[in-house]
């Protein structure tokens, strides 16, 4: 039975800019929480507390978040980003003994670390209907018999989790190749991993995938009435109300929705569905906000849409904004890639009033001088007028 874990958590989620700019992927929110957590929270209830976290890409994030919560977390630190090997390597020198090995940027949960948390070599899969991003894996009479790392052309949907019980034996194969490679050199040495299938589990390639990832998510909302709602706000369903935050009068709030500390909603405004609010954030009256993921210190102005929508820290959306959903499309690596929604913010956007984002990619730091329509990319630091 693994007893010990060891996270990943050094890289950068490159593809998931503008919002891994300023944080790792590790730690951008999902439900008001960020990924690793939910992570940590899943080890902590199959009752595995000896945890080391691998850090590297703005490692102190990681470090100081994780310091504040009630657990004897240790740390490593992969001063490069070499990738998933590299940093598992970083605490071969820590582990003698079976361990659970975990990706800090992937949902997963309880129930599936249950599920291969016994298990002594093991890999837990599940099957994805993008399987080229991952590791592909073959599976016969309930054990793996071969991986291929993100193959251009995957027979089959099965990937791997990135979640594998394993031996210190895994460090014998460290040449230089991914996890999934090592791994298979082991089966080919005459390794068993048992494969184990994930109930829930998650993985955002590109951050538009964040909005189909969160409302997953946020069916495990706990109804909390904090701070002070007006007597004429409508709530239905599970809503989660933080300390501090006031809620104006004529508002209506239908769950599941998280609405963090010290914010101001309303009055007359309107919250959808699968929405997350985090800390100090500001929504003025008449708008309506769905689907969306909200970071902190944020503010939405009067009269505005904020739909399918994931927004930075420190953004000004000023009033009369309308975010609408859109297919967007864009060239990486030779390949033609997209996502459906309404726009993607990075941290410190500041936008001018009656300005339509339809389908926009925001950097960071932008300011839109003057309302207008805005479609696709806008690059960091631009200045649109």
């Amino acid at each position: 039975m693994s007893r010990k874990a060891v996270i990943l958590a050094g890289g950068e989620g490159s593809r998931l800019r503008p919002l891994t700019f300023s944080r790792p992927k590790a730690m951008i929110p999902l439900a008001n929480t960020p990924i690793i957590e939910h992570v940590i929270r899943a080890l902590v209830e199959n009752g595995i507390r000896d945890i080391t976290v691998v850090v590297g890409y703005r490692k102190e994030q990681v470090i100081r978040h994780l310091n504040t919560l009630d657990l004897p977390i240790s740390f490593a630190v992969q001063e490069r980003q070499l990738g998933a090997a590299h940093a598992l390597g970083c605490v071969a020198d820590e582990i003698d003994e079976p361990f659970i090995l975990l990706p800090g940027d992937n949902y997963i949960d309880a129930t599936s670390i249950a599920r291969i948390k016994d298990e002594t070599t093991a890999v837990l899969i599940k099957e994805h209907p993008y399987p080229s991003n991952f590791g592909v894996v073959a599976v016969k009479d309930g054990y793996v018999w071969g991986i291929v790392e993100k193959p251009e052309y995957a027979p089959r949907f099965t990937v791997s989790t990135g979640i594998y019980t394993l031996t210190p034996e895994i460090f014998e194969y460290q040449n230089g190749i991914e996890i999934p490679e090592m791994v298979a050199e082991m089966i080919a040495d005459g390794a068993r991993f048992k494969a184990v299938t994930a109930r829930e589990w998650h993985d955002a390639i590109y951050p538009w995938d964040l909005l189909t990832i969160n409302p997953r998510i946020m069916k495990q909302v706990a109804p909390v009435r904090g701070g002070t709602i007006s007597t004429s706000v409508t709530i239905r369903g599970a809503v989660h109300i933080g300390d501090g935050t006031v809620i104006g009068p004529g508002s209506m709030i239908i769950g599941p929705v998280i609405i963090g500390e010290d914010c101001e909603i309303g009055p007359n405004v309107v919250i959808m569905p699968n929405t997350s609010i985090g800390a100090r954030v500001r929504i003025d009256p008449f708008t309506l906000v769905e689907n969306a993921i909200i970071m902190n210190d944020s503010t939405i102005g009067s009269h505005s849409r904020c739909v399918d929508a994931v927004i930075g820290e420190s953004v000004l959306l000023a009033d009369h904004c309308s975010i609408q959903t859109g297919h967007y499309f864009a060239e990486e690596d030779g390949k033609l890639i997209g996502g459906k929604f309404g726009g993607i913010f990075g941290d410190r956007v500041i936008s001018a009033p009656f300005t339509v984002f339809r389908h926009s990619l925001v950097g960071n730091s932008v300011t839109i001088e003057e309302g207008r329509v805005i479609r696709d990319l806008i690059p960091d630091h631009a200045v649109v007028k």
